[in-house]
């Protein structure tokens, strides 16, 4: 009986499948994961292993002094504050008002929403590049419709270089990737039965009631999509960032700053210190540390992520 399920083709099938599944699973895995691996790998190298022919991978010296170099140059828990302070703020303001838009475009008829929402689709379309100097003329020249210059005498406002660009993107659902996170409300809101709205209008529910008790619970799934792919997507946002804030510390712009800074700092040190693998071993070490707080957040919300990923849809 053994011997027959052993030469028995589909059994030979299933097993060669299997090895093709594993193989491809583990190259994908390590195509996407070799970035990472090998910045690891740099970080914790010394410069005597720079030029070793023997050390691909794990070093034959092990330091952090490039941690400490790249954490120094960075000024990196003042630039992580301000980071985390700066996404935090604009995921959830973003959240709301994309919510916001995802419902009206969803269930409430008027006249040219269909063309509103085109307008939406087309900003998941268009590069932020085309419209980058007409907000950028707006934010560094600020008069709200003409209001501003009424209060203070005929003088705008400039608020370039102050966290003012991103709040104001975030509220009126503007911000980065805005147009996506509103498609995904959207979506899942025409998914929701009207019945469940006509009932709470029966019960006395106004649209604003109905949306924040009823539709807004539901849309837990949506939300935390959301959340998370603004949360990202603001970290690692670099075009928006360097644009606003030219000063203040944030991640991107740290990691822009940082080959300046680092020649800067090596400036009169020792000859071997200016060795460009040795500079770009060090930012290296700055990216590793830009991108593992992110890392981290995935490991602890990764189950709800992928859940929430496959209640809205997405994935199809």
């Amino acid at each position: 009986m053994i011997l027959a399920r052993l030469l028995s083709l589909e059994s030979w099938k299933r097993g060669l499948w299997t090895i093709v599944r594993l193989v491809l699973i583990i190259g994908l895995s390590f195509v996407i994961l070799y970035p990472i691996i090998q910045k690891i790998s740099t970080a914790i190298k010394d410069k005597a292993d720079l030029y070793s022919p023997i050390v691909v991978f794990i070093p034959e010296h092990f330091t952090l002094d490039n941690f400490k170099q790249a954490i120094s140059i960075m000024d990196y828990w003042e630039t992580l504050a301000n980071t985390f302070v700066l996404s935090s703020m604009t995921t959830i303001m973003t959240a709301a008002s994309c919510a916001f838009a995802g419902y009206a475009f969803a269930r409430l008829k008027f006249k040219g929403s269909n063309l509103l929402f085109a307008g939406v689709i087309l900003t998941i379309l268009v590069p932020p590049t085309t419209i980058l100097i007409p907000i950028y003329m707006n934010l560094k020249d600020f008069t709200l419709l003409g209001v501003i210059p009424l209060l203070t005498g005929g003088k705008s406002l400039n608020l370039l270089n102050s966290y003012w660009p991103f709040i104001l993107t975030s509220l009126t659902a503007n911000s980065l990737k805005a147009g996506l996170y509103i498609f995904i409300f959207r979506q899942f809101f025409r998914g929701i039965p009207k019945e469940v709205e006509e009932a709470a209008y029966i019960d006395g529910a106004g649209v604003g009631s109905t949306f924040l008790r009823i539709m807004l619970p539901n849309a837990i799934p949506s939300i935390v999509t959301v959340l998370l792919f603004s949360f990202v997507w603001q970290w690692n946002d670099s075009f928006f960032t360097t644009t606003y804030l030219t000063s203040s510390k944030v991640m991107s712009t740290q990691l822009s700053s940082l080959p300046y800074n680092l020649q800067i700092l090596l400036e009169g040190g020792a000859t071997t210190n200016k060795d460009p693998f040795f500079m770009s071993m060090v930012q290296d070490t700055g990216i590793l540390l830009a991108i593992l707080p992110l890392v981290i957040l995935y490991l602890f919300v990764q189950r709800y992520f992928v859940e929430s990923i496959e209640r809205t849809g997405i994935v199809g």
